[in-house]
């Protein structure tokens, strides 16, 4: 499969002559918890020739795909990238972080890593990710609950969690956060991991209300501690510059 997707990011090069600097896997599968007929979530930055960036009309800086085979696409362009990491922008720091390449383009990482790391914007993240820790407890607070929605649900919780307790980018694998828990949740999670990866992504499960309290407990706590946290601090002047050196190089 990795073959196939570095193919269509080739095909897709040539298309819209563009470079992709770089292109990871994103979602389940670069969580950790990839259920069998899970999709390939591939995500990229792009660059366009020089010139490109010289009109005085808006483009559109998003690209994306999807194939008959569960590829599904989508990409930013260079310039898009850098307004959104002004932004401490979490679905980009959590690609720029991530573990599965397809496309790696070292300098590029060089110098949007240390960038990323200014950027990173602890209370920004934590209000993003208990965002979709309150809509996914929502949705898991009945007898039986789709188990998707349970681990999307604990990731943000935990990474939250990182956040505040650690004070940096929490890690993209989600078993890197699995410390966190308390001993007895820490065993019903590697139990539903087990259940999750040998079931399909509509899979229900009955209810774990111990389970379920202890996420609300915390994510009503973690929402208390978030007010206290700080912003990023991104030196716009020396990402311009970066900028720059990335589109001429």
């Amino acid at each position: 499969m990795k073959t196939k997707i570095i193919d269509k990011l080739k095909t897709l090069e040539k298309e819209k002559n563009i470079e992709i600097l770089f292109a990871i896997e994103s979602g389940s599968r670069s969580w950790g918890f990839a259920s069998p007929d899970s999709d390939y979530d591939i995500r990229f930055i792009y660059k366009h020739p020089v010139d490109w960036y010289l009109s005085p009309w808006e483009k559109r800086d998003t690209i994306e795909f999807m194939t008959e085979d569960d590829l599904d696409g989508s990409g930013w362009d260079l310039k898009k990238t850098f307004h959104l990491l002004n932004k401490s922008n979490v679905p980009l720091l959590e690609h720029l972080f991530s573990h599965i390449f397809y496309i790696k383009n070292d300098t590029f990482l060089e110098k949007m890593i240390p960038l990323a790391k200014e950027a990173f914007s602890p209370v920004a993240v934590v209000f993003h990710y208990l965002s979709i820790s309150k809509k996914y407890l929502e949705l898991c607070n009945k007898d039986e609950v789709k188990l998707k929605d349970y681990f999307y649900c604990l990731r943000t919780t935990l990474a939250s969690k990182w956040v505040v307790e650690k004070g940096t980018f929490p890690p993209v694998i989600f078993h890197e956060m699995l410390d966190l828990l308390p001993e007895n949740i820490f065993d019903k999670v590697q139990f539903l991991l087990n259940v999750k990866s040998e079931n399909g992504e509509k899979y229900f499960h009955a209810q774990d209300w111990e389970l379920f309290e202890y996420l609300k407990s915390e994510i009503e706590s973690l929402s208390e501690k978030a007010k206290t946290l700080k912003a990023g601090n991104l030196d716009k002047s020396k990402a311009e510059k970066i900028f720059v050196e990335l589109l001429k190089s």
